[in-house]
């Protein structure tokens, strides 16, 4: 009976954490499909040997583990190796191969997953003082490397400006700010982002998602970072979902993190990348 209830619980706390995993998975990849693909490897090696977690505090960092011992050991395709029918996976490893080993992932696993440096450093299997020598690096490394041009789509005055603040401070341009659907597809479609970062809900009721989806289908491919107050709704694996996502409330910390790693994804040649 001990062993079902164990069995329940573990099964319960999985469903709570996967979808952050899946948020971490595609932020990685840059892609829903890829990073869907490695949570689901991550969850059918937990599957053969749920043990595994139990060398863990918490699910969720035993969660983490597994899936960075896949990760690891397959890791992204290099550029000589990217699918030739992608060219923007491609471009983006070219750009991703100038990084530092190790440092987006730890990165995205402190400022977006909220992971301390003691569970980052057990989720990559490395001494704490090297996970948060990554983060440094990575913060120096990535905050630099690329820019363009961002279309915010934002009802709130307040949030508005603070997100135009921050990707201001790193280097980017604002091409707009919209806060209606039909404003942000006439504001995208007169100047054309690199990168929408896009609230969904929208002040007239509209959806930031419907918005972004009528953008992307005139401009095609690029990078969207949705931020939303209920992410695990976005997350299920179960539709066309984004592979770039905060949560509200959001710190810059977070943004900054997001922003760097979803640029690395930008269809457009002409943005800026330093060497």
């Amino acid at each position: 009976m001990a062993s079902t209830e164990t069995t329940t619980d573990l099964s319960a706390q999985l469903v709570t954490d996967l979808p952050f995993l899946r948020r971490y998975a595609r932020a990685l990849t840059g892609v829903q499909d890829t990073g869907d693909r490695y949570a689901m490897a991550t969850l059918e090696a937990i599957v053969a040997d749920p043990s595994t977690l139990a060398e863990d505090d918490s699910t969720k960092v035993g969660l983490f583990r597994m899936f960075h011992g896949i990760w690891s050991s397959s890791g992204a395709p290099m550029p000589e190796e990217a699918d030739p029918s992608a060219p923007l996976e491609a471009r983006a490893q070219r750009r991703l191969a100038q990084l530092t080993a190790n440092t987006r992932e730890a990165l995205l696993l402190h400022t977006v997953e909220g992971f301390s440096f003691s569970n980052l450093a057990r989720i990559m299997d490395i001494p704490q003082a090297e996970a948060e020598e990554l983060v440094g690096r990575a913060r120096a490394e990535m905050g630099d490397m690329v820019t363009g041009d961002i279309l915010i789509i934002e009802d709130e005055g307040i949030i508005a400006m603070d997100l135009k603040s921050i990707v201001t401070d790193m280097g980017h341009t604002v091409t707009d700010v919209a806060r209606t659907r039909d404003d942000a597809i006439a504001k995208g479609k007169a100047n054309a982002p690199d990168l929408i970062l896009a609230d969904i809900q929208l002040a007239d009721k509209s959806s930031g998602i419907d918005a972004v989806n009528a953008l992307l289908k005139d401009l095609g491919d690029r990078p969207v970072i949705f931020i939303t107050a209920f992410p695990e709704r976005l997350l299920t694996g179960e539709r066309p979902e984004p592979a770039f996502l905060i949560t509200k409330p959001y710190s810059e910390d977070q943004v900054r993190a997001a922003v760097s790693q979803a640029m690395f994804f930008a269809s457009s040649e002409h943005i800026e990348v330093a060497v």
